[in-house]
């Protein structure tokens, strides 16, 4: 009868499939940045220009904090998607000192379709990842 060696390579297993599940995470992260970017309004391009990602654990955040993004993504006033808008018009005076008579904006997603309109491209990215790609 033989002896036979058998080692352990399951820690080192584990470490390169943690490693390549973030660096395939980063890239989902990257490109969803990218569509958001190309999706979101720009007038002044603050908001285009706050658009970021990050990883937190295994989970990839998009998003932005500027104060108005959720007014652009999720409309206001009578337009507004998740309900809570005002339902009746309202003036406002602009920085000039012009009124302006309003029901609201119109939502103009650019975050919840960076990510949505992809999904098979993000987990093709993991997938490459995972083998190696």
């Amino acid at each position: 009868m033989s002896d036979i060696e058998i080692t352990d390579h399951s820690d080192a297993v584990n470490e390169a499939f943690e490693a390549a599940i973030l660096r395939g995470l980063e890239k989902c992260g990257l490109v969803a940045e990218g569509y958001a970017k190309k999706l979101c309004p720009v007038d002044t391009g603050n908001l285009r220009n706050s658009i970021t990602h990050r990883l937190d654990d295994h989970d990839v955040y998009i998003g932005t904090d500027n104060e108005y993004a959720a007014y652009v993504e999720l409309g206001t006033g009578k337009y507004a998607t998740e309900g809570g808008g005002r339902p009746t018009p309202w003036v406002y005076q602009d920085a000039k000192g012009n009124w302006h008579y309003t029901h609201g904006q119109k939502p103009q997603p650019f975050l919840k379709p960076a990510v949505a309109d992809h999904a098979q491209q993000y987990r093709n990215i993991l997938e490459d990842e995972l083998k190696g790609k």
